[in-house]
């Protein structure tokens, strides 16, 4: 019997730290795509060092937005020339445009995944001149590539407006697995007896976490406008008027964190939020009750998803791609503040409200979604 190899998918990954899209490459490392053999393209830093530790395949090269538009394209072809890959799967704007411009003639067949679409300019653009450019740039290069893939139904309905995609569009989730030990919260109920790893401050009972610590309300993400943490900290001060011991905790780094030290100061809420920098993500939901997130806009939020799936209460905002995680009752306008502290004290102290994630695909069968891409493109190709 003579066995043949497997086609080969190389993904191009533009940045080299392990925050956004390099989860989502870690995960397919870690649970593969059924019948490809995968090779990842990145710059050197922690992603590829990860990628390695898992056994995958990795090409490390000057490719990305600090390496320059030249530098790239070469290292690009240079991974498809040394890979002979079947398939190049882009991720990120950059590694989009590079692939349309410097495979040319002969080349492998081009999917995207889009992981950062927003309908408000803003989030990603500094000027509405600079959107338009991108925009244009992004509608010419959909047009090169053989198959695109979006995270969620509102992201897919972004590329359509902003970007004129023609073809169809297929929506595959971030895929995450259940925590172990946690089933019982993916339907949105307490069924064991703690979720933290040893602090012991979470409790079957929400008298019983109140009376130990409180309500602890936690944010995860860059310190910057488009995340309306503002519009947090405000329905915090409205939350902490009946519930004293409550706490919030805004990780993360970003350009907002001076105005937002100023606001908790004038508010008179020092000693009731802290703004700690850069925490271990999984470790500090273990020490909170509740994820908040009022965003200007997300597309498939990984820190949803995985709070969500360890049994938080979750509060966000109704935009992009969170109402097709969340259900109703989880959504809030950010500028309601009384609303905001309402959902918050739901969330946090009635665990039978909580959504979990009962049905959500698996990072193993959002590899199943995606080999079905690639057969589909290999076929017409």
């Amino acid at each position: 019997m003579v066995l043949t190899a497997p086609p080969t998918a190389l993904w191009a990954i533009p940045v080299s730290d392990l925050a956004g899209v390099a989860r989502h490459a870690v995960d397919v490392a870690r649970a593969g795509i059924p019948g490809w053999r995968l090779v990842f393209l990145t710059p050197p830093g922690d992603l590829p060092r990860e990628l390695r530790a898992l056994g995958a395949a990795v090409l490390e090269a000057p490719f990305g937005p600090e390496h320059g538009l030249r530098a790239s394209a070469g290292a690009l072809r240079h991974a498809v020339a040394k890979a002979r890959p079947q398939v190049v799967h882009t991720h990120l704007a950059y590694a989009d445009l590079v692939a349309a411009g410097a495979l040319v003639g002969k080349r492998p067949a081009l999917v995207t995944t889009e992981h950062g679409i927003a309908r408000a300019d803003s989030v990603y653009h500094q000027s509405a001149a600079k959107a338009r450019v991108m925009a244009a740039a992004h509608t010419a290069r959909l047009r090169r590539f053989d198959a695109a893939i979006a995270v969620s139904d509102a992201t897919a309905d972004a590329m359509r407006e902003k970007w004129h995609v023609r073809g169809p569009i297929t929506v595959i989730p971030n895929g995450v697995d259940p925590v172990a030990g946690n089933s019982g919260f993916r339907d949105g109920r307490f069924a064991t007896s703690s979720t933290s790893e040893g602090d012991g401050h979470r409790a079957t009972s929400s008298t019983a976490a109140t009376a130990v610590s409180g309500l602890r309300v936690l944010s995860l993400a860059r310190l910057a406008p488009e995340k309306r943490l503002d519009a947090l900290i405000d329905g915090f001060a409205e939350l902490a008027r009946s519930h004293p011991e409550a706490t919030l905790t805004l990780a993360g780094r970003g350009e907002e964190e001076g105005a937002l030290r100023a606001q908790v100061e004038r508010l008179g809420l020092a000693d009731r939020v802290s703004l700690p920098g850069f925490v271990d993500a999984e470790a500090a939901m273990a020490e909170h009750d509740v994820l908040a997130m009022l965003s200007l806009w997300e597309n498939c939020s990984y820190a949803l998803l995985d709070a969500a799936a360890a049994g938080l209460g979750v509060v966000a905002s109704p935009v992009g791609g969170n109402p097709e995680i969340l259900p109703s009752s989880c959504l809030v306008e950010p500028s309601d503040s009384r609303r905001v502290a309402e959902a918050l004290t739901q969330q946090g102290l009635k665990p039978e409200l909580r959504p979990g994630l009962k049905g959500w695909p698996t990072v193993a069968q959002m590899g199943e979604r995606i080999a079905t891409v690639y057969a589909d493109v290999r076929t017409r190709s």
